[in-house]
């Protein structure tokens, strides 16, 4: 129960004081960035996991073409995926002529 008590209190002092504000991001430009970012690095993620199941599940087909078909699918899913991490910086700069922010 102590400790219980302490660590909230630690946790609400450490709240109420005044927050610092170094992790904010502190203008547009660098939120979009780092939005693209992420949105590059899960496209690219989820595509080379398509890739992969794809791979296994053409590989495991033994000549099955309802297998081989969804494997097909998958390879299909996996290279729209890669299509989309690429064209993704692309459509962050359209958003930011959008918004009306310049390119960083």
């Amino acid at each position: 129960m102590v400790r219980v008590l302490v660590v909230g209190t630690a946790t609400a002092l450490s709240l109420l004081a005044d927050p610092p504000w170094s992790w904010a991001a502190a203008d547009i430009p660098t939120v979009i960035t780092n939005l693209r970012n992420w949105i590059v690095g899960l496209l690219a993620g989820l595509a080379t996991l398509f890739l992969t199941f794809g791979g296994l599940r053409y590989l495991m087909a033994g000549g099955d073409p309802g297998e081989v078909e969804s494997a097909k699918r998958a390879l299909k899913a996996a290279a729209i995926g890669y299509g989309l991490a690429i064209l993704a910086p692309v459509l962050v700069t359209v958003l930011q002529g959008i918004v009306g922010e310049g390119a960083p």
